[in-house]
């Protein structure tokens, strides 16, 4: 049978030190909203000769926080065209100040053949940006989008219908930082199951005699809470019977507060 004594250590103040450095980061994006509207005219050829300056508007529908609206000219937009051309709009329909965005006004071929009329910000390097509207009202789009006699034999036209899709992409920028995440952490109850393993006395691979009394115990759990019993039990200076130990000058109740965790 081995035998342990006991003596209290007090932990050594730390004398090291180091120094520390951070950085940080944060990037930018530019990135467009995007959303879409169909706008159907049905009775084409009974809004010809409402005049020029008059339009035919879609519901307001809603991209990247604004609303807005597409504004179709039988007889053209402009005077001095004499309503040889449709005109096509697509506008701000909220209060805004500088929004910036992309447009894409489309024609519907509704032959079948997909032969749409596109007008499209889309897909290429634009030379000064986005477009800019500058306030509530503001338009984007064609005085002469399409001259009204070929519109009228083509295939854009059926039953007396035409078709118009508008794509608006919304500028938008944000700045990101570092993502934080924060987990919490439940208090550790390692201890309650290292007691409860303690009491059932599974496992245990080692016997305390203290004062008259016999303790099981694990040599795992003792090695990783004292460098005492780690020593005793695993060190080159291990006794060779680990079995059964004997502990001298301490009281049994002492003892159990030490090996509980």
């Amino acid at each position: 049978m081995g035998t342990i004594s006991f003596h209290r250590e007090l932990p050594k103040p730390s004398t090291s030190s180091s120094l520390t450095s951070s950085s940080t980061s944060s990037t930018s994006r530019t990135e467009t909203v995007n959303g879409s509207h169909e706008f159907k005219i049905k009775g084409y050829s009974l809004a010809k000769g409402m005049g020029v300056g008059k339009y035919m508007a879609s519901d307001a529908f809603m991209v990247g926080g604004y609303e807005w609206a597409i504004y179709f000219y039988p007889d053209g937009k402009s005077a001095e065209d004499n309503a040889t051309y449709v005109s096509l709009f697509i506008a701000l329909a909220s209060e805004g100040t500088d929004v910036r965005a992309l447009f894409e006004l489309t024609l519907l071929d509704q032959s079948g053949k997909d032969r749409h009329k596109v007008h499209s910000h889309f897909g290429r390097m634009l030379e000064s940006g986005p477009y800019t509207l500058k306030y509530r009202g503001s338009m984007w789009g064609y005085k002469r989008f399409f001259k009204r006699t070929l519109l009228e034999t083509s295939d854009y036209l059926k039953d007396d219908c035409l078709s118009i899709r508008c794509c608006v992409g919304v500028v938008k920028s944000h700045t990101e930082g570092p993502k934080i995440y924060s987990i919490t952490v439940p208090p550790s109850d390692i201890g309650q199951h290292f007691g409860k393993l303690l009491e059932s006395g599974k496992g245990a691979d080692v016997k305390f005699e203290v004062d008259g009394e016999i303790f099981d115990a694990h040599k795992l759990v003792l090695a990783a809470r004292s460098p005492v019993f780690r020593a005793q039990l695993f060190g080159p200076l291990k006794d060779q019977n680990t079995q059964s130990i004997r502990v001298e000058d301490m009281e049994a109740p002492v003892f159990k507060v030490l090996i509980l965790p």
